[in-house]
């Protein structure tokens, strides 16, 4: 077995290589990400003090200079204060509710825009409604059964940026604190969500913000949203944030990468260890091993550990999906599908891969969701 030098990442890890000091390509590409975007250095934060300027110029005469989709998680916590706080910047909170939150996440949220007077937007889909297309996606054997939540969070940013004037939404993501998920794990789409929830759903989707591949384009051409993320460029460790916040705000932190979220908390306990064998809490550890901030023993303690939250999730997602022990253990033991085996738009991205070359460059698109939805797989 090959080890990284640098991370916890082994020859077992989709896609991955080695250079002749056996480091992985995951830390050279997060090494050329850093160098690029001058992570935590002089020049990341030049750059970064660079957009804020150009926000501040371009919104001046607009209500408010940005958005953020806020999920009561700690990067997006933190990042309202960052952005209200230190950079001065006029902040809309948006939150997209798939009825799947915990009493913390919510109670985050709201002991956030409460003390730094940040306004906030809420779009709640149906519960019956977001139940059933989560359903559908459990029943149908995918990988990516928090998908539809990602997408909707994605859509009601571009909806309230347009809505409101703003060209800049922030996100929380961070490649030195999360490491980096390999390019063939989990695709998703618009076209993909409706084909899943038509064959596997009982419901009409009619309350549910799908954002299909038109919608998704026009938006880039004529909304000309930038989407901008801070910790690319300025230094951040996500557990001082969580000190932070626990500090300096009514902020509780939820025990976990992910859960704040039943349903995500689901996927990433539950559903890929169990399903599919997979874990993403193993690109957070091994990031944490890249930074020298735990060992590797540490890291192998880390993967071992049980969490708490798993058996009381499992027992709430059949609860809340009406799934009976036996229909559980069926759909967990079918055959896995993959995406490519349902109706989707990915040919339509690699055909129009010019296009979406150009908006990564000017930030209308992340540069991880070009290298992802754009190539042929």
């Amino acid at each position: 077995m090959t080890i990284c030098s640098k991370c916890y990442y082994d020859n077992n890890y989709p896609e991955i290589t080695f250079d002749k000091n056996n480091v992985c390509n995951y830390c050279i590409q997060i090494e050329s990400l850093a160098n690029e975007y001058g992570t935590g250095r002089e020049k990341g934060i030049k750059k970064f003090q660079q957009i804020i300027n150009e926000i501040k110029v371009n919104q001046k005469n607009k209500k408010y200079d940005c958005v953020v989709g806020v999920s009561g998680g700690t990067d997006s916590s933190y990042m309202l204060h960052l952005l209200k706080e230190e950079y001065k910047l006029r902040v809309l909170a948006v939150h997209y509710d798939n009825t799947w939150n915990t009493e913390i996440s919510t109670r985050n949220i709201y002991a956030m825009i409460n003390k730094l007077n940040i306004d906030l937007i809420t779009h709640v889909v149906d519960n019956k409604e977001a139940d059933d297309i989560l359903k559908s996606f459990f029943m149908s054997g995918v990988a990516e059964i928090d998908g539809p939540t990602d997408l909707a969070v994605a859509f009601v940013l571009r909806t309230a940026a347009k809505k409101h004037g703003i060209k800049y939404i922030f996100e929380g993501h961070s490649f030195l604190e999360e490491g980096i998920t390999p390019l063939t794990n989990n695709y998703f789409d618009g076209k993909f969500i409706e084909s899943i929830h038509k064959k596997f759903g009982e419901m009409k989707m009619q309350n549910y913000p799908l954002m299909t591949f038109r919608k998704f384009v026009t938006s880039i051409i004529f909304d000309r949203v930038k989407l901008i993320r801070p910790f690319w460029y300025i230094n951040y460790q996500k557990e001082m944030a969580i000190e932070f916040l626990s500090k300096n705000y009514d902020w509780k932190y939820y025990d976990g990468h992910h859960l704040e979220n039943r349903m995500t908390a689901f996927y990433h306990l539950i559903y890929l260890p169990k399903r599919f064998n997979k874990s993403l809490k193993i690109n957070t550890i091994a990031a944490k091993v890249r930074n020298k901030a735990i060992s590797r023993k540490q890291a192998e303690e880390l993967i071992n550990k049980e969490d708490k939250a798993s058996k009381d999730i499992e027992v709430y997602f059949k609860k809340r999906l009406n799934l009976s022990d036996n229909e559980y253990g069926y759909y967990m033991g079918a055959p896995l599908k993959n995406w490519k085996d349902f109706p989707n738009d990915k040919k339509k991205f690699e055909i129009m891969r010019p296009l979406f070359f150009v908006a990564q460059k000017f930030n209308l698109v992340p540069k991880s969701f070009y290298l992802k939805y754009c190539f042929k797989k």
